[in-house]
């Protein structure tokens, strides 16, 4: 689906939500609340996928692509985590949804703390995924500048493959062909200025810490067992700060565990949101 939002146009999924897909799972009723998935870095909506099918019997499902991302426009200019998280409401609010559960993954989780420091009513219930709270280091920064360079000159194909060693484990990427090439492939079609707008607002965003302590909703957290990217102890560290939140840690997954991982992570996000529901 697309849709036009001020300037520009969001392509997203919307699955689930109606009685033919609704039903009650292991004679629970289904969540009212939709499900709001933000993939993260340089991904789309179809990092979803095995979740807008696998969770439509419980769950409305929206899951779009940012901007300059997918199918939807590219930017012009710089963006920030608040001008995705304001992109966001933009939809839920096209979508007739005043409140969802806010689920993000990476770069999803960082726009997810900006939704909830912004919109905060407008968030039932948060979904943290492989994300962490803390700014970039001095050395993360540099990172992102270098993959600035590396986009511009080379293509997102090159950022893909000096990515790719940390986002599946070493055992899919040895054995897994068809996930390694589908995580490859979805990497490398993303374009440029999309890419390189959502790698300043990487390098740029402030410290999430402070909010954690801020946070009154249903939290959970997940986090491949193997993410060396933002590993388990960041996930631990949010737990403790967030309060009544729970941790659940996905095995042999890295730092794309509900795409290495579907039907582990799919199971865990069901259970949260039948007690959500």
């Amino acid at each position: 689906m697309r849709l036009k939002l001020r300037d520009w146009e969001m392509s997203y999924d919307d699955t689930g939500g109606s009685p033919a897909t609704l039903r009650k799972s292991q004679n629970r009723l289904p969540l009212r609340m939709p499900l709001l998935l933000i993939h993260g870095f340089p991904l789309d909506r179809t990092l979803w996928s095995a979740q807008t099918r696998g969770l439509a019997d419980v769950a409305r499902v929206i899951a779009p692509d940012l901007r300059g991302f997918g199918d939807s426009s590219v930017p012009t200019g710089a963006v920030t985590m608040d001008t995705y998280a304001d992109d966001l409401r933009a939809l839920l609010d096209a979508l007739g949804v005043p409140r969802a559960v806010i689920a993000g993954l990476s770069m999803g989780g960082y726009i997810a703390f900006a939704f909830y420091r912004r919109h905060a009513s407008r968030v039932g219930a948060l979904i943290l995924a492989d994300t962490r709270a803390a700014p970039d280091s001095a050395e993360a920064k540099k990172g992102r500048e270098d993959n600035t360079v590396l986009a511009r000159a080379q293509g997102t194909a090159a950022v893909a493959e000096k990515m790719l060693p940390k986002m599946l484990t070493p055992q899919t990427l040895a054995a897994r062909a068809d996930v390694t090439n589908a995580a490859r492939t979805l990497m490398s079609r993303q374009p440029v200025e999309g890419v390189v707008a959502a790698l300043g607002a990487l390098r740029d965003r402030p410290d999430s810490t402070p909010t954690l302590a801020q946070i009154v909703v249903p939290t959970l957290i997940v986090v491949g067992a193997e993410d060396s990217l933002t590993p388990p102890q960041d996930a631990e560290q949010m737990r403790a700060a967030i309060r009544g939140a729970h941790l659940a840690v996905v095995p042999d997954a890295a730092h794309l565990a509900n795409f290495e991982q579907p039907d582990t992570f799919n199971q865990i996000v069901r259970e949260f949101l039948h007690s959500v529901g």
